[in-house]
């Protein structure tokens, strides 16, 4: 019998070869046991490979595919064409080949298999979610079927692993790091399975997508001598002077660092002091020297991003870089990088915190994908203070296991540091961070550092508890030419913006990031032409946002959110004397939460530091750090590593779904996405629900479409102002003309509306 693996119809409707299934079983293994051999582990990804799709010599899988595609209209029906359980096989012949004594190698195996189309299950329904993998290899029926086939002995009677995960030396330093990441570990292998069986069916069902991969592969070296020639025309073309000799510096103390061998490294330089291109040049450097394969740059915001990754293509050309985050421009991608997005196959790639993070506790084979190609690289953790505290224990885990057990050199890049290295000397006992002595400081001297790059005099115009009302910050405001203030709400923002004369610049998170772009290239132009400007900011401009202004105001925060807004001033030191942050109390506290602690840690470090404090100093974050640590209830509020460390570790019991669910940097569940009337937005809308939606179609949308939270989107859609876009769950257009503002973004009260008010 011809069994199998996919099947397909040229363009003029003639069915082509069928794609065999032993072949598709042979390919799919020896591609994931070449991905999985760079952490040593070919072996388990081979025989995953091998066992995927046993389920496909199932007699009923093989009448459906037949059936379904309308291969072989003389089939037998009697079955019907219903969906065939195909990916459950190989993990109930892995739970069987192993018997008694080997339950935890064929769980291994049976979290890889059975979830290779679905994403990896849960061991159990506690609390879980979906078909949980100690339910479903009972299913023997399935494997029974299959086994009435003539299935291959080169498949069935494969050599069984030996041993467990990576060449890990048998210490309890070790067994530690394997307990926390066994779940890493299985889901390096997952990623080595599932991105070999999507390429080898896609070189199957679409060959053209296969030759455009790979195209844009620049050779390390190539990327360093493009890096060294654009800094040698920089350092040609700027003027001479203090911060480039500083500049300098730092970069060659990063040349330097990176010769040292791989592990987890700090880049503490103060805003100004050129940290994206020579935390760069290290990663290259230390590319090279160490044989890493790709260089993986995580951001915060997609703000920096969007900076970052402009700057980057600038010097190294479109082809190296790979810009992948949710605001991704559509304009800007090549059918190359959108296939190589799928997957990281590219040499320098540039994303966000949530995108690397999430995918590192995800259970989805689209978001997993990726891992294997993490392997061996080189990451760059820009500004590493805004990892989400709340997170921080799952986070410094998978830290750990990507640098001990899968070859990778973490760069934590930050001006205030310490924030993961120094928890240990914080006494923070419930976070488990770095041991100090494993981290390389590349700064030599970080408090030396920080007083040659300042250009800004930080000022506390509050007194010990009183508070400004936003009258006497507009008031002040007005005796400056060009002044920033930022707030620590959107509410707080407008009514600022408001007390304010007309010109004032107002700017939010309720405007679509294609209105932000242009509203912050028109305050870079003004800044530049010298003109009066004053702009009023939530805290959206403090991350990424390169603008350089002589005066800022920023209400009372953390102590990194300060350190951020003054680095908006004076920013290349371009004034005669250093720029002035002033920093006050507002009418009422930061938002609760997060921010609020923050604020509260902030002030408890100006009293106990009112002198310092406003150095910025390396001591000074150390104790802010401590105080506002101090206050979180939790480093794991989610409980992730209860549901994949200790005890479940220890059985091999994952709850791989139900912990990808909970691992939300930002809690999408909570948000709603409503696509507003900016430029050429409502015809995109028509477009999608006309033609229905396509990947650059919403890409498109993106750039035009602002978050609030679920309550405000029921509220607006309850009284007609939002609507929800046909056939798209959870995605909401503007129905109503008064919306959205030019000037304030998303009404998100909404407005009082008449007939008329509604758009057509």
């Amino acid at each position: 019998m011809e069994y199998i693996a996919h099947v397909k119809q040229d363009e003029h409707g003639n069915w082509e070869v069928p794609h065999d299934l032993l072949e598709h079983l042979k390919q799919v293994a020896s591609q994931a046991a070449e991905y999985a051999d760079a952490f040593d582990n070919s072996d388990w990804a081979r025989i995953a490979g091998l066992w995927h799709d046993l389920g496909k010599y199932k007699p009923s899988f093989q009448n459906y595919i037949r059936t379904v595609s309308g291969y072989m209209l003389e089939a037998n029906k009697e079955g019907g064409a219903g969906r065939v359980d195909h990916s459950i096989v190989g993990a109930i012949y892995a739970k069987q080949r192993y018997g008694l004594g080997g339950e935890n190698f064929a769980k291994v195996l049976g979290y890889l298999i059975a979830g290779h189309h679905a994403g990896l299950p849960d061991y159990d329904h506690t609390g879980g979610v979906g078909g949980a993998l100690s339910m479903r290899w009972r299913e023997n029926p399935h494997l029974e079927e299959a086994l009435e086939s003539n299935i291959p002995d080169e498949i069935l009677l494969m050599d069984l692993p030996e041993s467990m995960p990576c060449k890990l030396e048998p210490n309890p330093e070790a067994a530690t790091l394997l307990e926390e990441n066994l779940h890493l570990w299985i889901r390096m292998l997952f990623s080595c399975l599932v991105d070999a069986d999507f390429l080898d069916t896609e070189e199957y069902m679409s060959p053209q997508m296969t030759g455009q991969r790979g195209v844009a592969s620049v050779p390390m070296k190539d990327l360093k001598q493009k890096l060294d020639i654009y800094l040698k025309e920089l350092a040609g073309s700027s003027h001479s002077g203090e911060i480039n000799r500083i500049r300098a510096a730092i970069l060659h103390q990063c040349r330097i660092q990176a010769q040292k061998p791989p592990g987890l490294f700090s880049l503490t330089v103060p805003t100004g002091g050129g940290k994206t291109l020579s935390g760069m040049a290290f990663a290259l450097e230390h590319a090279l020297q160490h044989g890493k394969n790709r260089i993986i740059v995580a951001i915060p915001f997609t703000s920096i991003i969007e900076q970052t990754a402009e700057l980057y293509r600038k010097v190294f050309g479109v082809d190296a870089i790979i810009e992948h985050h949710s605001n991704m421009n559509p304009d800007t991608e090549t059918n190359a990088s959108k296939l190589a997005s799928e997957n990281w196959d590219a040499p320098i790639i540039v994303t966000t915190n949530v995108q690397l993070f999430e995918s590192l506790f995800a259970a989805r084979s689209s978001a997993c994908r990726k891992l294997h190609n993490i392997v061996n690289s080189v990451i760059l953790l820009d500004e590493a203070q805004m990892l989400p505290p709340q997170y921080l224990q799952p986070i410094i885990s998978s830290m750990r296991g990507l640098v001990k057990m899968f070859g990778c050199t973490i760069v934590l890049s930050t001006a205030t540091q310490p924030v993961l290295t120094g928890s240990i000397n914080l006494g923070l006992e419930a976070l488990k961070g770095f041991n100090p002595a494993d981290v390389v400081e590349i700064i030599d001297d970080p408090e030396s550092l920080t007083k040659q790059l300042k250009r800004v005099v930080i000022k506390n115009i509050s007194e010990e508890k009183s508070r400004l009302s936003w009258h006497e910050i507009a008031d002040a405001m007005l005796d400056h030419e060009q002044v920033l203030t930022i707030t620590n709400s959107r509410r707080d923002c407008r009514e600022l913006f408001d007390l304010l004369p007309q010109g004032t610049i107002h700017l939010s998170a309720l405007m679509c990031p294609e209105h932000r772009s242009r509203v912050i290239k028109s305050i870079k132009e003004k800044l530049s032409q010298g003109v009066p400007l004053r702009v009023v900011s939530t805290q959206l401009v403090e991350a990424g946002v390169d603008i350089d202004f002589p005066v800022v105001f920023r209400a009372m925060a953390g102590f990194d959110s300060i350190a951020q807004a003054a680095g908006r001033c004076n920013r290349e030191g371009k004034l005669d004397k250093p720029g002035t942050t002033y920093i006050f109390r507002p009418e009422r506290d930061a938002p609760p939460g997060l921010l609020r602690k923050g604020q509260y840690a902030g002030e408890e470090v100006l009293q106990d530091f009112p002198d310092a404090a406003t150095a910025l100093s390396p001591d000074v974050f150390k104790s802010y750090f401590r105080i506002f640590y101090g206050k979180l209830n939790s480093f794991d509020e989610k409980s992730i590593m209860t549901l994949l460390g200790g005890t479940r570790a220890r059985d091999f019991n994952l709850q791989f779904r139900t912990a990808a669910g909970m691992f939300r940097l930002i809690d999408s569940a909570e948000q709603r996405s409503v696509v507003v009337d900016y430029e050429k937005s409502i015809e995109l809308v028509r477009q999608l629900e006309t033609f229905g939606p396509n990947r650059r179609l919403m890409r498109k949308l993106q750039r035009y479409s602002v978050s609030i939270p679920l309550p405000v989107a029921q509220v607006l859609a309850g009284q007609g102002s939002i609507r929800m876009l046909k056939g798209m769950d959870g995605l909401f257009v503007q129905n109503v003309n008064k919306l959205y503002s030019e000037v304030y973004g998303l009404n998100t009260d909404g407005p009082d509306l008449t007939v008329q008010d509604f758009m057509a």
